[in-house]
């Protein structure tokens, strides 16, 4: 007979809906078709009665930080303004599962949370893309990957959405098999099933509905060097085409130029960091390859119609 396995859930305020119902219902249609129990599910928060996700709704839980029952996986789930939920009441309960013996893993934004506690020091590690600039910033020794989940470490993380569905597909056909994995994911109706090595965003190639080999060369080459940019007649030199034919396949693909688009990319950046990160906008501009704060406030103000500061005070 196949023992129960026990998921808890440590729900960090403003978590993501989208992310913890597809961790859950996952395992609760593995019951359903399986006709066993093979997954039971507790969820916890800091003060042992509910937590709010980002959408407003609220949740109760089973159990407080100070009473998480023995489990096979303990995963922490968060959403937006991550940063501003680490406590220490938090790291500390996490270290002491861990201490303790506990599989520990994360969901969305959790991973960020995991690195502020140190478990992912020289581990790969998938979070949401729109955390990857402050995260590689921030924690330059987590080999942070763009896939959809890593299952391969003994910290489990999910990029969030319906990545966590993913991987816990990923983990059912594990522990029970292909054709339950399979059946889960019928009863879903979710027939994109991904596996870990998939990436979380869209290509270039599909977003764009373009297959021209030397467009993405030259887009991956922009963004290898967001922080130390590169002159068109390099990207064209190391891809292997003229600068002319560059500006061409641009104008043909995005309706813009190499170098329009470069800053397009790096000014991307620059936002990110400014939304999650407490860096200073002079960090902020050399980590996105302009000279001066100066000259990067002027770019970034004639872009998105608010200096850098003031995009900063919007998100506060």
């Amino acid at each position: 007979m196949d023992k129960t396995k026990h998921f808890v859930f440590i729900l960090v305020d403003e978590f993501s809906h989208i992310a913890f119902s597809c961790a859950v219902e996952p395992l609760r249609i593995a019951n359903l078709v399986s006709g066993k129990d093979l997954y039971q599910w507790s969820y916890i928060s800091d003060d042992g009665i509910s937590a709010t996700c980002s959408n407003g709704s609220v949740t109760l839980v089973h159990h407080g930080y100070n009473d998480i029952p023995k489990n096979e996986q303990l995963f922490v789930l968060s959403g937006i303004h991550v940063k501003e939920k680490v406590t220490s009441n938090l790291l500390n309960t996490l270290r002491r599962e861990r201490a303790q013996g506990a599989k520990i893993g994360a969901l969305c934004s959790g991973a960020y949370i995991l690195a502020k506690a140190g478990f992912l020091n020289e581990k790969q590690a998938a979070i949401h893309w729109e955390f990857h600039d402050s995260f590689m910033e921030e924690f330059p020794e987590v080999n942070l990957v763009r896939n959809v989940f890593v299952a391969d470490e003994k910290v489990i993380t999910a990029s969030g959405g319906t990545a966590t569905a993913d991987l816990m597909l990923h983990l059912i056909e594990n522990a029970h098999g292909q054709d339950l994995a399979i059946a889960v994911s019928d009863q879903m109706v979710y027939n994109a099933v991904r596996d870990a090595t998939a990436e979380q965003r869209v290509s270039l190639q599909s977003r764009h509905g373009m297959r021209n080999p030397h467009m993405a060369k030259a887009i991956q080459e922009m963004n290898d060097t967001l922080e130390t940019p590169v002159s068109s007649t390099v990207i064209a030199n190391n891809i292997g085409i003229s600068v002319r034919q560059l500006e061409r396949l641009f104008g043909k693909y995005l309706n813009c130029s190499p170098k329009k688009y470069y800053v397009e990319m790096r000014l991307e950046k620059a936002r990110h960091l400014l939304i999650q990160t407490d860096n200073s906008i002079t960090e902020i501009a050399h980590a996105c390859g302009f000279e001066s704060s100066g000259h990067f406030t002027r770019v970034y103000r004639a872009t998105f119609g608010v200096t850098p500061s003031l995009q900063r005070g919007k998100m506060t």
